[in-house]
Formats: structure tokens, C-alpha cells, sequence
């Protein structure tokens, strides 16, 4: 059984890898032409475009990776069962459930390397892929309105609310266009900051550059209430806040890992924000992984067509057809669940679960009829 273990898993993963580095020398190419559009601006060269071209890798091997193995598993299956190699080691016995079992095994390692991927190495390539395109661009702006972020505590003064609304990044990677409103528990405006710029540390610490701090203090016994304006240079305010979850509203969310995502989803629902999009956002990405051991599963299938009922370019056809399905009804899923209203893992896991008994019903039929 060793033999077969290590003969399934060489052509299989040899098959994966060939497929992998072929889509990812596609879109590399594809990035890399869509980057020279800004080359001779702002000092932007052919070296910085192929950079950005190369922090999009991760990010297209964590969304390709299904595919790929979808793809890499049913060539190399097609293969053995074209040359009637699979259907000797199905005569020297191996079995539906022991051929299941493998590749289930395999499947879990693609999605294991797939996590790997997709919660450490793409993060962090896609943000330092924004962090160059920000410097070569003067900034990175947030939608129309900005960033919206909500606090609440108690003060001195007693229960207070704050909005926070951040217009983008500058091109030093730090925080543009601040501004921070003050409510009290009334919900009457007590003070407005604005920066120009910003700056915010893990502790929660934002100092400011450029700031300018109105405040509307209460009514004196003499007259009617006053409003003060004063100038900083440098304003430091004290927020829960902290860098990372300023940086998971700021920047696209492909810059959070899983932890982040889950973080920033819970911050939204306490503040009573919108948090349905980011939790199917974080459903999906932690159970994408599992995909590909659906992937294996649907591949199987392959392997007991007869030779005659079709070549291995068409079988492999039919692979991409099926990867291409997968992705576009995931993705369908997600924007579907989130005007529905559905539950987030519900939505996140309803497309890995209707690929997973399609495939098990097709290799039952196979193994019995065929």
C-alpha cells in the first residue's frame, strides 16, 4: 500500500504544482501589464510594477488553489485510468474506500498549505502591495465617505459615544483626513478633532498632525454657550481603538487574516455596526481550506470513467468547468446570503457542502454501475 500511496501522491502532486505555476505565470503576466499603465509617474519604474505584480501571487494562489487541485487531481486520475493503471491497482486491491481515504488525506494537506497561505503569507503581500501603490499614489482613499468607526466609554464626564471617520491613507502608510466627533449621553455633539494626518499604536494611542479641536461646552449662567477652537500641531487622544482594527477598517479586507476578521466582525457587533458582510467574509476564509478536499472528492470520480468515454483534455475540460462553477456559486453564496439576510456559515458553507454529496453521489453511482 506504500507503493500505491507514494505513486498516487508523486503524479497528484507534481500534477497540482504544473497546474499552480501555470495560472500563476498567467496572472502575473496579466498583473504586471495592467501595472506598467503607471510607469514614468511619480517616479514609478518597471522594478516597482513587477513588485506589485508579485505581491498579488499569494493572494492568486490562496483564491486558485481549489481549482488547482481540482484540476492537477483529475488529469493525473484521467491519466492512470487512460493507461489502465488505475484499474490495475484497483485489481491488486485497492478499494473504493482505501482510494477515498488517500486522497482524502491529500486533500487535507492542499488545504492545510492552503490556510497557510491564505492567513499568513497573502495578508501580509496584499498589504505591503497596498502600502507601494498608496506611496506611488499620494494615498489610498476609502470608498466615498471614508472609514466609519464607533466607540463608546465612560468619561469623567459621564457616558460618552464617539465616530470616528477616516477619509484614506497617506502616502507614509499613516491615517489622512481624521475626523473624531463627541457625543454625550443625550446624544448632543460635545467636541469635533480633525487632522490632517495620524498616526495610531497598538495601545490605542492616536496622535495626530495639523489638528484642530472645537468644543461646545455647556451653557453658562451669564449667557449663551460658547464655542472654543483651538490649533495643535500635535494632539495625542486616547481611544480603545488600537491599530489593528483601525487598520482592518481601513485597508481591503484580503488584508486580514481569519483572527482578524473574527476580531473585527465581534468590534462591529458591539458597536451595533453592520458586521453580516465581514462575518461571511470570516466563514468563508476559514472553511475555504476545506475545499480542497472537496476538490479531491469531485476528482474522484474521474478515475472510474472508461478510457472511451472520453479523453484526458476532455475530462480536464470538464475540471475547469466544475472549478469555475465552484468559484462563481461561492461567490454567489456570500452576496446572496448577505440580501437575505441568512446565517453566516450557512451561506459560507452551502457551496462546499452541495459540491461534496454531487461528488459523492457520482462516485457511489460509478462504483456500483460501472
Amino acid at each position: 500500500m506504500k507503493t500505491i500511496r507514494r505513486l498516487l501522491y508523486r503524479d497528484i502532486v507534481a500534477s497540482v504544482l504544473f497546474v499552480a505555476l501555470a495560472f500563476l505565470s498567467l496572472f502575473f503576466f496579466i498583473d504586471f501589464v495592467d501595472e506598467l499603465e503607471g510607469v514614468g509617474t511619480r517616479g514609478r519604474t518597471a522594478w516597482h510594477a513587477v513588485l506589485a505584480a508579485l505581491y498579488e501571487l499569494p493572494g492568486h494562489l490562496y483564491e486558485l488553489a481549489p481549482i488547482a487541485v481540482l484540476i492537477g487531481t483529475i488529469y493525473s486520475l484521467a491519466r492512470l485510468a487512460q493507461s489502465s493503471e488505475f484499474t490495475i491497482l484497483r485489481t491488486g486491491g485497492l478499494g473504493p474506500g482505501r482510494a477515498l481515504s488517500l486522497l482524502a488525506v491529500l486533500g487535507l494537506v492542499f488545504g492545510l498549505l492552503t490556510f497557510l497561505v491564505g492567513d499568513y503569507l497573502s495578508p501580509a503581500s496584499k498589504r505591503e502591495g497596498v502600502l507601494l501603490k498608496a506611496r506611488f499614489s499620494g494615498g489610498l482613499a476609502v470608498g466615498g465617505s471614508g472609514a466609519w468607526l464607533k466607540e463608546r466609554r465612560n468619561t469623567p464626564e459621564g457616558e460618552r459615544s464617539f465616530s470616528v471617520n477616516v477619509a484614506g491613507t497617506s502616502a507614509g502608510g499613516g491615517l489622512a483626513g481624521i475626523r473624531i466627533f463627541e457625543f454625550d449621553a443625550d446624544g448632543r455633539q460635545v467636541s469635533r478633532i480633525e487632522a490632517r494626518e495620524g498616526r495610531v499604536t497598538d495601545d490605542g494611542s492616536w496622535t495626530l498632525t495639523d489638528a484642530q479641536l472645537t468644543q461646545w461646552p455647556a451653557a453658562r449662567a451669564a449667557g449663551a454657550p460658547r464655542v472654543d477652537v483651538t490649533q495643535h500641531a500635535s494632539f495625542v487622544w486616547q481611544s480603545s481603538l488600537d491599530a489593528k482594527v483601525v487598520a482592518a477598517a481601513v485597508l481591503p479586507v484580503g488584508t486580514m487574516s481569519t483572527v482578524e476578521l473574527w476580531r473585527y466582525s465581534s468590534h462591529l457587533s458591539e458597536q451595533e455596526q453592520a458586521a453580516q458582510g465581514h462575518q461571511i467574509r470570516f466563514w468563508r476564509q476559514a472553511l475555504y481550506p476545506l475545499a480542497c478536499l472537496v476538490m479531491v472528492a469531485l476528482a474522484l470520480p474521474f478515475a472510474y470513467l472508461h478510457a472511451r468515454a472520453g479523453g484526458v483534455s476532455l475530462k480536464v475540460f470538464g475540471g475547469i468547468m466544475l472549478g469555475i462553477s465552484f468559484v462563481l456559486l461561492n461567490n454567489l453564496a456570500g452576496h446572496v446570503g448577505l440580501l437575505r439576510g441568512w446565517t453566516p456559515w450557512v451561506a459560507a458553507a452551502a457551496p462546499s457542502a452541495a459540491y461534496l454529496l454531487m461528488s459523492m453521489a457520482a462516485f457511489a453511482w460509478l462504483v456500483r454501475y460501472r
